[in-house]
């Protein structure tokens, strides 16, 4: 492979799927005005509505999405997700801002390349399925492939593949009034993935089912990621859900993104008040991680203990210590890391950080080890 060969697939492979900078959208008259005017930007939602006449939806939000990861944009009831998940593709017009899928520009694109982008490169999956009543279930899922205009034979037996993939074997024949609400989701997945899209779009997709219902939902979404490795932007207004599915997650408030990061990192390091009130009551020993509860190991401890990767959570590690009676060392690639030992993985238990959990060891040792030496 030639240098400039090589480069080039460096390239491709490191460039964002979905790259989005200062993008807003505002409602109301004269909204482009609202992103150009510091004065105006300065506004609260209640101040901006009451001065313009405008609702600003999305406040100038910047993101990427890496390829092949699960990022989840999550929020209270008015908080512009899925306003924003719209933007991406253009169903809803951006104000202003720059919004670019594989480096190309979305804001630029005509009619042709914007219908090549929702039919071939990113296809979505809506809270209320969208599936056309009169169409069998089979029929449901083609008809993507139907608007991109394969042939009958074609496009069925794509369909047949999907039908497989998420679990609707024998019920190709039927029509969605005679499904439950959980296979109508199963159709509307189906549906998306027939057409092998780059990125699934995800608004709200599970809100309207059963709590049991929308587990099983939730599973087939972390199965089919593992299986294929799709790119996927997921939008939700439920904590544990973008928890559990999530490689990042971009918590939003007021159309702005206040924080953006892993579910370790949210959970563990809020970035204000909102966003701590908001994790407050999620079981820490479930997301965080050994990696960041460790303190370093001296010569005898680096040769002793189970070991443990860096990525296990904290309730693993209690159980993993607890059974040995003894710390436990973080190893990766053969090399000792650190260790955590009890006192550190109930530190994080409790919701102190890493240092105070090291402070609190330290006071635990016994006395002549912090005695000075004469």
């Amino acid at each position: 492979m030639s240098e400039a060969t090589s480069e080039a697939k460096e390239t491709a492979e490191t460039t964002p799927v979905f790259s989005v900078r200062n993008l807003w959208k505002v409602f109301g008259p004269k909204a482009h005005k609202v992103p150009a005017d510091p004065e105006l930007t300065k506004l609260s939602g209640p101040d901006l509505f009451k001065r313009t006449g405008n609702t600003a939806a999305v406040r100038d939000v910047s993101f990427d999405v890496r390829k092949g990861e699960v990022f989840v944009v999550m929020g209270l009831s008015g908080s512009g997700k899925s306003t924003l998940v719209r933007c991406l593709t253009r169903l809803i017009e951006p104000t202003s801002g720059q919004l670019e899928i594989d480096g190309e520009d979305v804001i630029g694109m005509d009619r042709k390349r914007l219908r090549e982008l929702r039919r071939r490169r990113a296809a979505m999956v809506f809270q209320n399925f969208g599936l056309l009543p009169h169409r069998t279930v089979l029929d449901n899922i083609a008809y993507g492939l139907e608007i991109q205009g394969l042939g009958r034979a074609e496009r069925r037996e794509k369909a047949g593949e999907m039908i497989e993939k998420v679990g609707l074997q024998g019920l190709g024949h039927r029509r969605p009034g005679q499904l439950s609400g959980g296979q109508q989701q199963r159709v509307g997945l189906a549906r998306a993935l027939a057409v092998d899209p780059e990125v699934l779009l995800f608004d709200e997709p599970f809100s309207a089912l059963d709590p049991l219902i929308r587990r099983d939902m939730q599973e087939e979404v972390i199965r089919l990621h593992n299986e294929e490795g799709r790119t996927m932007v997921f939008i939700t207004h439920d904590l544990s859900e973008a928890l559990r599915l999530g490689d990042r997650i971009a918590l939003m408030r007021g159309g702005e993104i206040v924080q953006c990061g892993t579910p370790e990192e949210i959970v563990a390091s809020p970035a204000d008040d909102y966003v701590r009130d908001f994790v407050r009551d999620v079981p820490r020993e479930q997301v965080i991680s050994v990696g960041r509860a460790m303190r370093p190991a001296d010569a005898d401890e680096a040769r002793t203990g189970v070991s443990l990767a860096p990525d296990t959570v904290v309730a693993d590690a209690v159980e993993a210590v607890a059974r040995s009676g003894e710390h436990a060392r973080v190893v990766k690639d053969g090399r000792t890391l650190g260790i955590v030992d009890e006192h550190a993985l109930l530190s994080v238990v409790a919701g102190l950080d890493s240092q105070d959990a090291a402070a609190g060891a330290k006071r635990e040792k016994p006395e002549e080890e912090e005695v000075a030496p004469v």
